[in-house]
């Protein structure tokens, strides 16, 4: 009876400070969506207050919609950042079951090179990135930009994936080679399922840096019609004078693919990072 009280007190403490942590991460996303429907100088004269009356305004989402190809924007980092995502989620799911699941000469080596890329930030290698590009004819497209995150975001997956494949059960996909299963239905059809937890955190921590990079696409797709929506946003920030309302505006449009993946990710988001945290 002791135990089940005090589960179920460590349970409320959980959940006090989960939703805590929620308010305090996303009360900035609140103010950026409050202000967007306000005039310019209800933002500076109360940024915290909702919008009234007086002070309620369309101008910020009527510019980012009249200037500039927002739609088309929109559509180049939802094409880059599901693409990329999926070869993310895909390659690293499959080399990291060959290091978790094969010994061979060599198995810690190639993990240790590939977790490198986590410690040493893609950035340094820009200029040897943008000669490649260059010489492979695939600069002002998005296909260098779906290349390049692709590269950003395997590290990652592969360790953490690894990870988690190597804790599901031998006896489980020994059974299946038994049944005459090949090593691809296994990985497909066995493992995967059982690492959803896992690829929904990967996929979560991956497409955060990718929607919101204004690097790459200000370098390697700076074109009108492969502008991502954080490039195309800059358009209203200028040297001496920055249109707040547009600027906000498109921060909130932007911020909506985010909150509905964490949304639809949630659950399993959750397990992922939990899983083997408590016995």
């Amino acid at each position: 009876m002791q135990s089940a009280r005090q589960s179920y007190g460590r349970s409320i403490a959980a959940h006090a400070i989960l939703a805590t942590y929620t308010v305090i991460a996303l009360f900035p996303v609140f103010v950026v969506i409050i202000n967007s429907f306000k005039t310019r100088k209800a933002i500076f004269r109360s940024p915290l207050s909702l919008p009234d009356a007086e002070s309620f305004s369309w101008i910020g989402y009527e510019t980012v919609l009249k200037q500039g190809d927002f739609f088309l924007y929109f559509q180049n980092s939802l094409t880059v950042t599901v693409v990329s995502l999926a070869l993310v989620l895909l390659f690293g799911a499959m080399a990291a079951f060959a290091l978790s699941e094969y010994r061979f000469k060599g198995n810690t080596m190639m993990g240790l090179y590939l977790a490198l890329g986590i410690m040493i930030p893609i950035r340094l290698g820009t200029v040897a990135i943008l000669q490649l590009m260059v010489a492979s004819g695939l600069v002002n497209t998005l296909t260098a930009l779906i290349l390049v995150y692709t590269a950003q975001g395997l590290p990652l997956s592969i360790f953490i994936l690894s990870e988690f494949m190597r804790q599901v059960s031998d006896d489980l996909k020994n059974a299946g080679r038994i049944d005459g299963l090949s090593e691809y239905r296994i990985f497909f059809r066995l493992v995967l399922p059982l690492v959803r937890p896992a690829m929904a955190t990967v996929a979560v921590f991956t497409m955060i840096p990718i929607w919101n990079d204004l690097w790459f696409p200000l370098i390697l797709a700076p074109a009108e019609e492969t502008k991502t929506i954080t490039l195309g946003s800059q358009v209203f920030i200028g040297q001496f004078v920055t249109n707040w309302n547009a600027v906000l505006s498109a921060l909130s449009l932007a911020i909506l693919p985010v909150l509905v993946l964490y949304l639809i990710f949630s659950r399993q988001l959750i397990r992922g990072i939990t899983a083997g945290a408590v016995k």
